[in-house]
């Protein structure tokens, strides 16, 4: 899956410091031959001189506010935008009318106006836009999809794709962190499982949703689920040992193994146990996740129908051992295809009654902080890079307008839970 292209070295401007934007920039150490970080725009001092002193900027390449790059000549082929969600639609919409080509972290806004807004801008200025819908990305998906398109199982009847968030990655997020609350961010089907959508429709060839509905709720933490004795913080919490969410438990016991990158790296700009602990004192990390302000579902499924008659689910649950690793059933008229979250895929034929073994790409050695993902974190910006480079918009899996579609159908989705009835999305075009 890894591109050879021209030679030709592809400049980008980093707007949005923070994890991921740190992520998708460390593809200029890998392939310094492809890619070179050029300026970086982000309001945190730490985080703009932690780019600054990685790729050897100038200082009159280093920004607070991205408006100000705006202002300048292009400096760039491609931005990368990593903002935080609702901070998505301005820099995209800016940096497209000034030509560059974009690189968007998921999801691409939180309002269907601004969804709309940045990829009419791309496409009338005629640049690349690629949504960061690492998913597509990710080998055994990609198996999956290769196994689909060549009729192996038939034609595909329904699909069930299953999320296991991770119970602390869950109370990391959106319970303490920055996905807590939609009006600071988003519902959680937007914030963490846009792209889950997003793989229904690509797995079913861009099949037509006719109908949609989705039941979720704030299960679990919440005020009147509190233990008794506990505190507002977990640093001074007589009961603090027998909860499963314990702060302490999360992050201290982390740093106290060596082990600061994620998520302990989130919660402070460099941690030690005493850093960690002033911001478990001090900050929303070190409070009690049944005594916190967040309001976003811990629990959510989505039902679609398809024009062909197709049937998909999927579901999100944050109380889970597996972090993330998805789990596929997909059953076509002569077999079904199961992937238990990591190794192969697996494809039982029904008239053979054997069981086969199909094994995705590796996840490619060496990517450093590209890893994550199995992989697929370094194919996305691979993909994008040799897009900007060949001016080749193939390249790119997640162009604008497959992604506002199943962007469509996430606000479909949660519209149809709000209101608790059964969504047709043709009536919303």
């Amino acid at each position: 899956m890894s591109s050879d292209y021209p030679n030709k070295i592809v400049t980008a401007v980093i707007v949005g410091a923070g994890n991921r934007g740190q992520i998708y920039a460390s593809f200029a150490k890998v392939h310094p031959q492809k890619f070179k970080v050029v300026a970086v725009a982000d309001p945190r001092k730490f985080a703009r001189a932690l780019i600054q002193k990685e790729y050897n900027l100038q200082n009159n390449h280093v920004f607070e506010d991205f408006q100000d790059i705006l202002k300048l000549d292009k400096l760039a082929d491609c931005v990368v935008i990593a903002t935080p969600d609702t901070l998505h639609k301005e820099p995209a919409v800016g940096f497209a009318n000034k030509g560059y080509n974009v690189l968007l972290e998921k999801p691409m806004a939180v309002t269907e106006e601004d969804c709309k807004a940045i990829c009419a801008a791309c496409k009338k200025n005629n640049v690349i836009l690629a949504v960061g819908h690492v998913l597509r990305y990710f080998p055994p998906f990609q198996k999956i999809k290769e196994l689909i398109d060549s009729g192996i199982i038939g034609e595909v009847v329904n699909i069930q794709l299953h999320e296991p968030v991770g119970w602390f990655h869950f109370a990391h997020s959106y319970v303490r962190g920055n996905w807590n609350r939609e009006d600071n961010s988003t519902f959680v089907l937007m914030a963490k499982c846009c792209h889950d959508i997003d793989l229904l429709v690509w797995w079913l060839g861009d099949q037509r949703c006719t109908k949609i509905s989705s039941f979720g709720s704030l299960f679990h933490f919440r005020k009147d689920k509190k233990p008794e004795g506990a505190s507002s913080r977990c640093l001074d919490c007589s009961v603090e040992g027998d909860c499963a969410y314990s702060a302490k438990k999360v992050y201290l016991e982390r740093v106290k193994q060596g082990m600061t990158g994620w998520p302990v790296s989130i919660i402070c700009e460099e941690p030690s146990i005493k850093s960690v602990t002033k911001a478990l004192k001090e900050g929303p990390y070190g409070r009690c996740v049944y005594d916190s302000d967040n309001d976003v579902c811990d629990n959510q499924v989505v039902n679609l129908e398809f024009a062909g008659g197709q049937t998909a689910s999927f579901s999100m649950v944050a109380f889970t051992e597996k972090v993330c690793e998805r789990q596929v059933k997909i059953f076509g008229t002569k077999g079904e295809l199961t992937y238990n979250g990591s190794g192969p895929v697996y494809r039982f034929d029904f008239n053979s009654k054997e069981i086969s073994v199909h094994s995705a790409a590796p996840s490619t050695i060496n990517a450093g902080q590209l890893s994550g993902h199995g992989g697929a974190d370094y194919y996305l910006i691979d993909s994008f890079v040799c897009a900007v480079a060949e001016n080749d918009t193939s390249k790119v899996l997640t162009g604008p307008d497959v992604s506002l579609r199943s962007h469509l159908l996430v606000f479909r989705a949660e519209q149809a839970r709000q209101e608790n009835r059964v969504i047709f999305p043709q009536d919303h075009h």
